[in-house]
């Protein structure tokens, strides 16, 4: 299969480009894993911390990419529930152990067996990635791949960060960034709070409730 390939890190410039196209073998799934066919995935400023070092895999060659849209093509062992066919999205997080404090909490990406999908594991900027069942997400049929595949990681982080702000309809609401999270975040406060004024902005001021997207998928 053809793949974009990481082989080592450096600061980007112009004359650098940091992934190389490669051919690999298309992957097997394991026990209570899938073979995805990638169709989308989308690209996040953590590929761009990869890419430059500010984040390090366990290991190189890595094939980066952790938005990831495509159809089931295989099923491991142990796997029920879906099939060949299925639509799935694939996240950043790629496992976690399901047993600790931070799972049973929701806080999945806090276990401290944690693997992230293009980082410690092959992501999907290449044909093929394979993924637990467990963590490949069903995808609505009313969902383009190019509009699903930002929400497994700038819109998934920007609901939350606007969750947390316990924002009530008619309040204002102030964005710390604008960018792949920021902008989702504004679609989503217009449907969810149509009274409610928002502004983006570079510092903390004034009264509104602040929701801090700037777009990184390696936060708590």
């Amino acid at each position: 299969m053809r793949a974009l390939v990481l082989k080592r890190p450096q600061p980007t410039d112009e004359s650098w480009a940091p992934l190389a196209l490669a051919e690999l073998p298309v992957p097997t799934p394991g026990g209570g894993q899938l073979l995805v066919q990638v169709d989308v995935c989308a690209v996040c400023r953590t590929d761009l911390d990869l890419a430059e070092g500010r984040l390090v895999p366990p290991r190189y060659p890595i094939v980066p990419g952790h938005q990831i849209i495509g159809r089931v093509t295989a099923v491991g062992a142990g796997v029920s529930g879906v099939g060949e066919g299925d639509r799935v999205g694939v996240a950043w997080i790629y496992w976690a152990c399901g047993a600790c404090e931070w799972c049973r909490a929701g806080l999945e990406n806090l276990c401290s067996q944690f693997r992230a999908t293009g980082c410690d594991a092959n992501g999907g900027y290449a044909e093929y990635v394979t993924v637990p069942a467990s963590f490949a997400h069903r995808i609505p049929a009313g969902l383009a791949d190019s509009a699903a595949a930002p929400l497994l990681c700038a819109g998934a982080i920007g609901w939350r960060s606007l969750r947390l702000t316990n924002l009530e309809n008619g309040e204002p609401l102030g964005l710390a960034g604008f960018g792949a999270s920021g902008h989702l975040v504004l679609q989503l406060a217009r449907l969810c709070y149509p009274r409610s004024a928002v502004y983006a902005v570079r510092a903390k001021r004034g009264r509104a409730r602040f929701c801090a997207v700037a777009g990184c998928c390696m936060g708590g």
